[in-house]
């Protein structure tokens, strides 16, 4: 366990009008500012931005932040990108998280209000969640890239020859002494009435 007193820096990002349309983007920054553990809360127009990444990592330097927490868009998008930020800057990429508040608030609620109350509950909840985390290191390990398809029912057969056909090493594996499952019981098969075996 971490024995470091917890210093979080909270960053929300405009996503230029797409989250700033919908959200007040400096009311979420104020509140973030009062939960407890956060030292720092800043709103910029594109935290994405080699400019905003910047911002993260003299912030880690300067006021000593040890969690970072970013609410903008999708993590699919730039998880990565904060991570990197955060490592670049000598910080545990596992001591961030990320709050979706464009994808969750602001592309999916028209009343600014509303949208603006939800990005704060997110907020809260991102800065709660990261308080806890503990830092990980990436690890490779060799592995065995075939497959086991377990059951070789008309599903089972299909899902084989898809990774058959991707390239995969595949064992299908039936408990009874032939394969087709119900369908092999079949005698036609509606529209075509071709022969189910």
């Amino acid at each position: 366990m971490n024995l470091t007193k917890v210093r979080t820096g909270v960053y929300i990002c405009h996503c230029g009008t797409n989250i700033a349309a919908t959200v007040d983007v400096k009311a979420v920054a104020e509140f973030a500012q009062s939960l407890d553990g956060v030292v720092l809360a800043r709103d910029y127009s594109y935290m994405c931005s080699d400019p905003g990444q910047d911002l993260i990592k003299d912030d880690i330097q300067e006021h000593g932040l040890n969690r970072i927490v970013v609410a903008s868009c999708s993590p699919l998008m730039h998880e990565i990108t904060f991570r990197r930020a955060c490592e670049e800057a000598g910080l545990n990429p596992f001591y961030f998280q990320m709050a979706n508040i464009r994808e969750h608030c602001s592309w999916v609620i028209d009343d600014m209000v509303l949208a603006t109350a939800k990005a704060k509950s997110l907020v809260e909840a991102a800065v709660r969640r990261v308080y806890h985390h503990q830092p990980l290191d990436m690890r490779e390990v060799e592995m065995n890239p075939s497959v086991l398809v377990v059951g070789a029912g008309i599903t089972g057969i299909e899902a084989a020859l898809r990774l058959a056909d991707a390239n995969k090493k595949v064992h299908l594996v039936e408990r009874e002494p032939s394969i087709g499952g119900h369908m092999a019981q079949l005698y036609k098969t509606f529209p075509t009435l071709d022969c189910a075996a």
